[in-house]
């Protein structure tokens, strides 16, 4: 049988054009609908994000691509879809920690999409300040993998009624922007010095004759960068868009990939996926087994621990928020000298890992949930 006669690449652009005028389309008719939900939502006084609907709909979609489209690429594109979408129903308002162009503003960026309005804050405290007067998420880092948990995030949580409903994991990397996105000619590079030290060697191998700049940001590091057109810039290739720059490498960094996970806060309990990771904070006295006691206890429920880190405290005072295991915590009772950080498997509805939640609750002299969410496999994967 004599195959297909080979088609000319005029006509193979042309339907090409005829395709992405057909996807368009059907963008305008989702939009149309998805105005129409806003105005339900509006005269209901319904909440306009739903996280579980927005996962489901990217996890059926993505089971059902079987054809020449990259699978991985689903999730991707129906995230930015269903932003900008949502952004015609009331755009969603997303904190985090300054100045842009950080590896926070990316783990934002990469959850809720190019069309949420990103609102950089002074510092983790004035996030969940921002969430608690009315944006709709926060997003703040809690663990790098070179440098382990930030633990002095734990610190706000102790007077927080907020909650952790995701987490974002993504690879923390290290690229090199320049004018063209080529390296010819580029005589500095701008970079922060943490940065400029994990990038050492690519940074040889690429500029190998460029001096290397100080610069007290990413951020910074762009815009210095972008006024001269023989510097370039090391920061994360988010910060290529917001300076006008290109991505001429898209990592730079030395050794095995870094991966940052980061916790989204926000005011309503995240619903259970069957894939669930829950947070408790615990606060111990100087009562001898009590940390073996709570992570016994945890085992014999059957639940897996994924991650314990500790950070001492001088807090003595009560423990702000609710009084219920599913709501907030226990009350804290006087000389609590470390803070307790664990991650476990299970959503805290699940039976088993309630009950034991709620017997901790009573034993121990400060507990608190601080919320159930979808596990991220993200870069982990």
């Amino acid at each position: 049988m004599a195959s297909p006669p080979e088609r000319d690449l005029a006509s193979l652009r042309a339907e090409i054009d005829s395709v992405d005028d057909q996807i368009l389309a059907l963008l305008d008719r989702r939009a149309v609908v998805v105005q129409e939900v806003g105005r339900q939502k509006r005269e209901r006084r319904q909440t306009f994000h739903v996280p579980q609907r927005e996962r489901a709909v990217i996890e059926r979609l993505t089971a059902a691509a079987r054809g020449a489209f990259p699978r991985e690429a689903v999730g991707p594109v129906f995230r930015e879809i269903m932003s900008a979408c949502l952004s015609l129903e009331s755009p969603l308002v997303v904190s985090f920690p300054g100045p842009e162009a950080t590896f926070s503003h990316l783990a934002a960026k990469t959850r809720f999409g190019l069309s949420a309005r990103f609102a950089p804050a002074a510092g983790l405290g004035e996030v969940f300040r921002a969430v608690g007067r009315g944006a709709d998420y926060g997003v703040v880092p809690v663990e790098e993998a070179s440098e382990g948990l930030v633990t002095h995030a734990l610190d706000y949580f102790l007077d927080s009624d907020l909650l952790i409903v995701g987490e974002i994991v993504i690879e923390a990397a290290h690229a090199l922007l320049t004018h063209t996105g080529g390296t010819a000619g580029v005589e500095r590079v701008f970079a922060h010095p943490v940065a400029a030290a994990r990038c050492a060697a690519g940074l040889v191998e690429a500029v190998g004759g460029a001096a290397v700049m100080t610069a007290p940001s990413a951020a910074a590091a762009a815009a210095l960068a972008r006024a001269d057109s023989k510097s370039a810039a090391l920061a994360p290739a988010v910060a290529a868009d917001l300076f006008d720059l290109v991505v001429a490498r898209p990592r730079l960094d030395d050794g095995p990939v870094d991966v940052a996970r980061f916790l989204v806060l926000g005011r309503e309990p995240a619903a259970r996926t069957g894939n669930d990771a829950t947070s408790i904070l615990v606060g111990l006295d100087d009562q001898p087994g009590r940390l073996a006691l709570a992570l016994e206890q945890l085992s014999a429920a059957g639940l897996n621990l994924r991650r314990i880190a500790s950070r001492p405290t001088a807090r003595r005072g009560p423990l702000g928020g609710t009084a219920a295991v599913g709501d907030g915590g226990t009350p804290a009772r006087s000389g609590v000298r470390d803070l307790f950080f664990v991650d476990l498997d299970g959503h805290q509805d699940d039976p088993g890992c309630r009950d034991a939640l709620a017997r901790l609750a009573t034993e121990l002299p400060l507990f608190k949930v601080l919320g159930s969410y979808p596990r991220d496999e993200g870069a982990r994967s």
